[in-house]
């Protein structure tokens, strides 16, 4: 057959393919490595998606049972303000959890989001026992961001230290999210939240803590 037949055949089998017939020429196989099937209606799969931790109860008219309102999803948010600190990173996890501590418990399973309303300090997460982490971490940040005169920054109306802190602020950022467990912040052995303020003069400082969860 040749490829003039060829082509009008292949326009003469989709035009019937509108109407619903499948045909299969012999020569496609061959010719494609593969069969070939025209049909007029494409075959759709349904996505199964199973959610966990919803009671079958919730959404069924016909249960006479009532939903567990352990697993009914809750919000809750609290604003703490920490004291002013000098110029460093420190463990402030005893004072969020002392104001966020009955909140928290009233959640089984969730999310726990903390954030710093400032632009000169930072929330971090790590080492929670020797306190030489924290120095050294303070140390690394003055090198790696200078300040003084030499500096390059022209923002410096606030003060030498103001613009190394907006980027050291930028570095490790204004906020951290924990899980939930039994309600505990699900956090490890070593872990602990810092405040790393990076003003040489500091105010107190507001974290808001939303809580999300069941």
């Amino acid at each position: 057959m040749s490829w003039t037949c060829r082509i009008i055949t292949l326009t003469i089998l989709i035009c019937i393919s509108h109407i619903g017939l499948r045909i299969k020429p012999s020569w496609v196989e061959p010719m494609q490595g593969y069969s070939v099937l025209f049909a007029s209606r494409p075959v759709s799969v349904p996505a199964a998606v199973k959610s966990l931790f919803t009671p079958a109860t919730v959404n069924d008219p016909n249960s006479s049972k009532k939903p567990d309102s352990a697993m009914a999803a809750k919000w809750a948010q609290k604003t703490v303000t920490l004291p002013p600190q000098r110029r460093g990173c420190h463990l402030v996890t005893p004072k969020i959890m002392k104001e966020i501590g009955q909140d928290l418990s009233e959640f089984k399973c969730g999310l726990a989001h903390f954030f710093l309303q400032h632009t000169s300090a930072s929330l971090t997460i790590n080492e929670n026992y020797d306190s030489d982490v924290r120095d050294d971490t303070e140390t690394f940040l003055n090198r790696v961001v200078p300040e003084g005169r030499s500096a390059p920054w022209k923002h410096t109306l606030e003060g030498p230290d103001d613009m190394p802190a907006h980027i050291k602020s930028s570095m490790f950022g204004c906020s951290v999210t924990i899980p939930i467990t039994n309600g505990q912040l699900n956090m490890g052995t070593w872990q602990g939240i810092w405040l790393c303020e990076h003003r040489d003069s500091a105010t107190g400082r507001k974290v808001v803590v939303t809580m999300n969860g069941m």
